[in-house]
């Protein structure tokens, strides 16, 4: 048993033992029977409480890798080789699939970098992620991770696989059963560590971090972290492919802030885009128990 806190605990500042064994005991119970593999990392950032599961490992990012992307795009303005006016024009060769409204708007439509970083946040658009690596640069964005001291977070290629970065042809990205992390890969300590860094205004420049969260807590997708929690304020980024759902945010209740990366991945129920997908149900039964558990006694009724 003790063994098994270290390994979920020796990351950050740690509660009390006995708050640890009732959080872990928690997070077990909850995924009993889940039809799923999860990894997930959190942390009370007024206290510096953490918890994590497999938080060191790689996981697919799905449409997560989008917070890396708008740090990148931020971090292109602010150092003057980008301009948020810059125009951005549809065409055919950055056209997919998925999330979005741009696949409603005919080639040549023009956009600015400003609007489609808020269209890749808000609703997720895959077409506006696409215009913005390929203006940014998918190694770029990977170097701003490196600068970031995030190794193990890393875009991929675009949505469709248009671009590839050089990360692609790495060694680990094989996984176990052949395949490969897809568009993006990270970890759930890193995606943590990253939203610390916002919080903080460490990212970019204070500003920069700031204008982040504020269009992460736009984003229009709400049935993951902090679904079932009364008073909560979500910013976040979520992310879903058939058999994965994920969100990377910061949850605000009272006037304490917890930063939350969950990845529940290898479902093999068929696809479910509903509400009722159990990944989603799984996102806000783990984001009440974590908040409840890193909790300062202080705020506990």
């Amino acid at each position: 048993m003790l063994l098994a806190l270290c390994a979920l605990s020796l990351w950050g500042q740690t509660p009390d033992l006995q708050q640890r064994v009732d959080l872990r005991l928690k997070v077990e119970r909850a995924l009993q029977g889940f039809t799923g593999k999860a990894w997930l990392a959190a942390r009370n950032l007024n206290s510096g409480n953490t918890f994590e599961l497999k938080g060191h490992e790689r996981v697919r990012t799905a449409s997560t890798i989008k917070l890396p992307i708008l740090v990148a795009l931020h971090g292109e303005v602010k150092e003057g080789r980008l301009n948020w006016g810059d125009r951005l024009a549809l065409t055919g060769k950055v056209r997919t699939p998925g999330a979005g409204v741009l696949q409603e708007m005919e080639d040549g439509h023009a956009l600015t970098l400003r609007e489609a970083s808020r269209l890749m946040m808000v609703v997720s658009d895959n077409i506006a992620t696409n215009l913005l690596l390929e203006k940014i640069g998918i190694d770029r964005v990977n170097g701003w991770m490196d600068r970031l001291n995030l190794p193990k977070t890393r875009s991929l290629a675009s949505i469709g696989g248009g671009l590839v970065s050089k990360a692609r042809a790495a060694e680990w990205n094989k996984r176990q059963d052949g395949s490969t992390y897809g568009i993006g890969v990270t970890t759930p300590l890193e995606m943590v560590d990253l939203l610390t860094r916002l919080n903080q205004g460490e990212v970019i420049s204070p500003e920069d971090s700031k204008e982040i969260l504020a269009v992460m807590g736009r984003q229009q997708y709400k049935d993951g972290l902090g679904r079932t929690l009364r008073g909560v304020r979500v910013a976040s980024k979520p992310g879903a492919l058939d058999r994965l759902r994920s969100e990377v945010g910061i949850l605000t209740v009272g006037k304490e802030k917890f930063a939350l990366a969950v990845t529940l991945d290898d479902m093999p129920t068929p696809a479910d885009w509903t509400p009722d997908n159990p990944g989603l149900k799984m996102l806000a039964t783990l984001s009440e128990i974590l908040v409840d558990g890193l909790k300062s006694s202080a705020a506990k009724p």
